[in-house]
């Protein structure tokens, strides 16, 4: 935010977990919103996620290259109107692997892994509103051990880092805003992480944008996709 007494600077959370303030910019926020706008229309547009329980996520859901689902993958949204999921965008792909570049840069080597030797080919994109939140979680369906993505558009929110042994204590809560990159891999790439809050009315106005988007990339390592209305076997 504008004004801040002290500006924000990359920060290593823990090894092999870095977020990067403010590295999308203003334009680049936009022509990514636009994007996730086109993407969430239907078919296999933006969903609201069923759990194994009977319960329902609160963040809305909509994913590309491989359609996401408690808790596997399949070529079709087959938790939502089961057509086949959209593509994953050669430029998304490859603001990924930048994003894995820019964030590891100048950490010393500090529980940094090597960047992804495969392409980005997942991207899970979820729409929170002001009371959405996200459980303690592990990013857990996917064989590869490439570094997960995150990109943050709109409402700024509390990101809870945590530990992979289990979904308490310890963790870090980091304020992730509008632009904002968090990237976790190596030892980190199985931590437990959440969405306790967002914070309404963060947006930066020039957005146009109510709630807060998040843009998670994955490399999924799966070989051959699933067939339709199949999990892939994790």
């Amino acid at each position: 935010m504008d004004g801040e007494l002290f500006p924000r600077e990359r920060t290593l959370i823990a090894p092999g977990a870095v977020h990067v303030p403010d590295w999308l910019g203003p334009r680049r926020q936009r022509d990514l919103l636009a994007a996730c706008r086109e993407w969430a229309r239907p078919p296999a547009g933006l969903r609201t996620v069923s759990t194994p329980g009977g319960g329902t996520m609160t963040a809305r859901q909509v994913c590309l290259g491989l359609h996401w689902y408690p808790y596997a993958y399949a070529r079709t949204a087959v938790d939502g109107d089961g057509a086949p999921v959209k593509p994953m965008p050669a430029w998304l792909a490859e603001l990924g692997r930048d994003a894995v570049a820019a964030a590891y840069a100048g950490t010393g080597g500090a529980g940094a892994p090597a960047g992804p030797s495969e392409a980005y080919d997942i991207a899970l994109i979820n729409f929170y509103d002001g009371d959405a939140r996200m459980g303690m979680h592990r990013d857990a369906e996917e064989k590869s051990a490439a570094p997960v993505v995150s990109l943050s558009l709109g409402d700024a929110c509390v990101f809870r880092f945590g530990n992979t042994a289990s979904r308490g204590r310890p963790y870090r809560d980091v304020e992730l805003r509008s632009g904002d990159l968090f990237v976790f891999g190596g030892p980190s790439r199985r931590a437990y992480h959440g969405v306790p809050r967002v914070l309404p009315g963060t947006a930066p106005p020039a957005l146009g944008l109510t709630g807060r988007l998040n843009i998670t990339l994955r490399v999924g390592g799966l070989g051959q996709p699933p067939a339709p209305g199949a999990p892939d076997g994790n």
